[in-house]
């Protein structure tokens, strides 16, 4: 069985979010993460974003890598 890796862009638009890269980017400037703040405990994810996060996480779906890549954007 392949693996599936998805893109930012695909990660944004699983979440509900406006998945351009202008959007994007702004997006990642207008919500910085803690250095201690885990990206699922963010105070700007719907509760179902953040399930949908904590699921890619714990289970290391084919999501959990662009899951990984935003969670560095946001703590930069």
């Amino acid at each position: 069985m392949e693996a599936t890796f998805h893109s930012l862009e695909n990660l944004f638009l699983q979440l509900g979010l406006d998945n351009d890269p202008a959007a994007i980017d702004a997006f990642i400037r207008e919500n910085k993460l803690k250095q201690d703040e885990a990206l699922v405990d963010a105070p700007f994810w719907t509760t179902s974003q953040a399930a949908f996060i904590e699921e890619c996480l714990s289970d290391d779906s084919d999501w959990a890598e662009v899951a990984d890549q935003l969670n560095v954007l946001l703590h930069e």
